[in-house]
């Protein structure tokens, strides 16, 4: 009897549908972080538990070469013996969420790390998610309060803007995140902390966030000493977390620090399984997950909240023009430029607001507010320009009129755009001040 063409295709998908059975390989290298197993089949970003003489250790299929899959462990991995065997994990639980995380300190796995019991989180989500349809977002409409004067006043961020911070080490970096932290009106904070020293972690949590920003919050830790994987995932859990409440109609902050930190673990992994160094060292796969990552932030599209998001990424030797400044720059929406010669005369928050700029703030505010912001840009860059000039006082006063200006304005300028590091400016308070700076008064809308 002949079998029919729809019956055929039955049989397939009821063929596919069946549930698998793992089929426990072996290992057969090590190869630095790098573990390469036999016998089994796994689809890439699978789990897989490999045995040791300290217990069963988890690992993820990160890539493979005819029948050899390479596993990279979640955590430090000792005690392997040749031979030993790999048991694919076909259900997944994946990452929890849900309102029971706010307050709570999890790792790149969404495992407690904070000693505060278990999590009661009933609901739990895949760490890769559909992207959002382009034109199913909404537009940025609003701007965000993130309770600091400099970026309220010159570089307003629109709720549901992704932007970069870009700093040197030692600059204030962490201190300006624990800022807008306290002072955003944000429902939701994330806060992604990976691959930073573990004693900056628990500074950072007790310290700068402290108990008020704490109890809205959710962290996600991956210390530097952390595998490549944990810290990968660090930054993929904080953006899924993110997406969970911005789903629930949510409007969310988001604090990853840093993209730097990404990219090289993602560096470690790709080399590790094979693949050729292109950019500096960076192999290409990096600057293909960059962008899949940012773009994971933004609005969300009709009964959705928003995630407005701080990338910070780390200028090594305060060069803008390291690859991964370079390539994160070109996609984020703006950027806010941390300086260390203003950081080195005690200028903090340590903002180069000439540097920085946010590409969505026309669409946030009023064309009165804008034009404020322009003008003290303007006076900043003509005051920088001549700095040399001034100190060594080879400038006679009255020679340029604009110029005159600039240099009575920049004292109260400077003062305006220093905040102490506990204080919180509301927005409309950062508008009233700078109209006062200017001496035109009113309400900027």
């Amino acid at each position: 009897m002949t079998t029919s063409l729809s019956e055929r295709l039955h049989q397939q998908r009821k063929h596919i549908h069946q549930p698998q059975v793992a089929v426990a390989g072996s290992l057969t290298r090590v190869v630095g972080l790098t573990l390469e197993a036999k016998g089994l089949q796994a689809p890439l970003g699978s789990q897989c538990q490999v045995e040791t003489n300290q217990g069963l250790v988890d690992a993820e299929v990160v890539g493979f070469n005819d029948d050899v899959l390479y596993l990279m462990p979640n955590d430090r991995i000792s005690g392997v013996l040749p031979g030993a065997r790999v048991i694919p994990q076909h259900k997944q639980q994946g990452l929890p969420v849900g309102m029971n995380l706010l307050g709570r300190v999890v790792d790149g796995l969404g495992r407690p790390l904070d000693g505060l019991g278990p999590l009661r989180c009933e609901e739990f989500t895949h760490f890769a998610k559909n992207t959002i349809n382009p034109l199913a977002r909404r537009q940025i409409s609003q701007p965000m309060d993130v309770g600091v004067r400099a970026i309220n006043s010159i570089i307003t961020v629109g709720q549901g803007q992704r932007m970069g911070l870009f700093a040197g080490s030692g600059v204030g970096k962490s201190v300006l995140l624990g800022m807008m932290t306290r002072g955003s009106a944000a429902d939701v904070i994330v806060v992604g902390l990976v691959g930073e020293r573990g004693r900056e972690v628990k500074e950072f949590i007790e310290e700068i966030l402290g108990e008020e920003g704490r109890r809205r919050s959710v962290v996600v830790a991956a210390p530097a000493d952390a595998s490549p994987l944990m810290r990968l995932k660090g930054c993929e859990s904080a953006i899924t977390i993110a997406e969970y409440f911005r789903d629930q109609g949510l409007n969310v902050l988001l604090l990853l620090d840093s993209v730097t930190r990404y990219a090289m673990a993602q560096r470690e992994i790709a080399l590790a399984v094979g693949e050729p160094p292109a950019t500096k060292g960076y192999p290409p796969s990096v600057f293909a997950k960059l962008p899949a990552l940012i773009e994971r932030a933004g609005n969300g599209g009709e009964g959705q909240g928003a995630i407005t998001a701080f990338f910070t990424v780390l200028s090594e030797g305060d060069d803008l023009q390291d690859p991964i400044a370079d390539a994160a720059r070109a996609i984020l929406d703006g950027h806010i430029v941390l300086s260390r010669e203003l950081a080195d005369s005690g200028h903090y928050p340590a903002i180069d607001i000439e540097k920085s700029i946010s590409r969505v703030m026309p669409q946030v505010v009023s064309e009165q507010h804008m034009q404020q912001a322009r003008l003290i840009k303007q006076v900043v860059a003509m005051y920088n320009e001549n700095k040399d000039m001034i100190t060594l006082g080879a400038y006679q006063k009255g020679t340029d009129q604009i110029l005159d200006q600039a240099i009575d304005m920049m004292p109260r300028i400077n003062n305006f755009l220093r905040q102490g590091m506990k204080d919180i400016v509301p927005y409309d308070e950062c508008l009233t001040s700078l109209a006062n700076l200017l001496g035109q008064g009113g309400n900027n809308g």
